[in-house]
C-alpha cells in the first residue's frame, strides 16, 4: 500500500512543477487555411531554472511534425566549422590587426586587454566574429551559458520525434556578417568595447533577458522601440542587418510551412518576433490570422 502512495505523490509533485513553469519569452498562434502553428519567441543562452518550459510548449511541441529553427545548432557541427573558417576568419597572408593605423590598433588592444582578452589569441577572427564572442563573455558575466540555449534545448526534445527543419543556415548567416565592409565591421567592434567598458551592452542584455524570463510585454515592447530608433553602428547592425533583412525571409518560410502542414512549431530569437518589422507584423500583412498568447 505504501508503494502506490509514494508513486501518487510523485505524480502529483512532477505536475505541479510542470504547472509552475513560468512563461518566458513570446508566444503567438498563427492561422490561415485551416491550418495553425505556434510561433515562439526564443534566446540563445539559458539557466538550469529555465526548463521545463511551461506546459503550452511542451504540449505543442509533442504535437508538431515539424520543428522549425533559425539554425540547427547540433545538426552539422562540421558544416558550421567550415562556414565560420570561410566567413569569420582572415585569409592566411591578411594583415588583419596589423594592417590598421598604429594607434587605432593600440587602442583596441588595449580595450581588448580591459576585457579580460588576449589580442593575440583573437588576431585572426574578423571584427564582426569577435563581437559575437564578445557578446557571449558577457553573457557568462550575467550567468547564462549558450549550451543552456532554448533553440538547443527544444531541438533536443524534438530530435528523433519530428522533424527538425532551418529556417536559415549557417552559411547564410555568416555569410551575411560577412558582407559588411571591413571598416564598418571595425567601427562596431570600436563601438562594441566602448559599450562593454561603460557597461552599457551588460545593462541592456540584463533588460533583455530579464524580460524574456518574464515575458514582460511592455519591456519588450519598450527594447523594440529603442532597436527602431537608436543610430549608433550597433543600433544600425542589430536593427538592418540582424533583424529587418532576415525577418522577411524568415516570414516567407513561415507562411510556406503553415500552408504544407498543420501544428508546426516555430521556434526563433526573440528580438524577430518584437516590434514593426517582427515576424508575426509581417505575416499579418501577408493575411494570416497572429494572435499572441503572451
Amino acid at each position: 500500500m505504501r508503494r502506490p502512495i509514494i508513486v501518487g505523490f510523485l505524480s502529483l509533485f512532477l505536475m505541479a512543477c510542470q504547472a509552475l513553469a513560468a512563461e518566458r519569452g513570446a508566444l503567438f498562434k498563427v492561422s490561415g487555411q485551416d491550418k495553425t502553428l505556434y510561433l515562439y519567441g526564443t534566446i540563445h543562452a539559458g539557466k538550469p531554472d529555465y526548463y521545463p518550459l511551461e506546459p503550452r510548449i511542451g504540449k505543442a511541441l509533442a504535437g508538431a511534425s515539424t520543428l522549425a529553427l533559425e539554425v540547427d545548432l547540433a545538426g552539422d557541427p562540421a558544416a558550421m566549422q567550415a562556414a565560420f573558417a570561410q566567413h569569420g576568419l582572415f585569409p592566411a597572408g591578411s594583415p588583419a590587426y596589423a594592417g590598421l593605423a598604429a594607434e587605432r590598433r593600440q587602442r583596441l588592444e588595449a580595450a581588448l586587454k580591459q576585457q579580460g582578452v588576449d589580442p593575440a589569441a583573437v588576431g585572426q577572427l574578423k571584427p564582426w566574429a569577435l563581437v559575437m564572442m564578445l557578446a557571449v563573455l558577457d553573457l557568462a558575466k550575467l550567468g547564462y551559458d549558450p549550451a543552456l540555449g532554448v533553440d538547443l534545448h527544444l531541438a533536443g526534445l524534438a530530435r528523433g520525434k519530428a522533424r527538425i527543419s532551418e529556417l536559415e543556415s549557417v552559411q547564410y548567416q555568416t555569410a551575411l556578417m560577412d558582407r559588411i565592409p571591413i571598416e564598418t565591421q571595425w567601427a562596431l567592434l570600436e563601438e562594441t568595447l566602448e559599450h562593454m567598458a561603460s557597461g552599457r551592452q551588460l545593462r541592456e542584455a540584463r533588460e533583455l533577458f530579464a524580460a524574456y524570463e518574464q515575458a514582460d510585454r511592455k519591456a519588450l515592447d519598450s527594447i523594440a522601440q529603442r532597436v527602431e530608433s537608436d543610430d549608433s553602428v550597433s543600433g544600425k547592425f542589430l536593427r538592418e542587418v540582424m533583424l529587418v533583412e532576415r525577418n522577411g525571409p524568415m516570414a516567407d518560410k513561415v507562411a510556406k510551412l503553415l500552408a504544407r502542414e498543420n501544428n508546426a512549431v516555430v521556434a526563433v530569437g526573440l528580438m524577430h518576433l518584437l516590434g514593426k518589422e517582427g515576424v508575426p507584423e509581417l505575416l499579418r500583412k501577408r493575411g494570416l490570422q497572429v494572435e499572441r498568447i503572451y
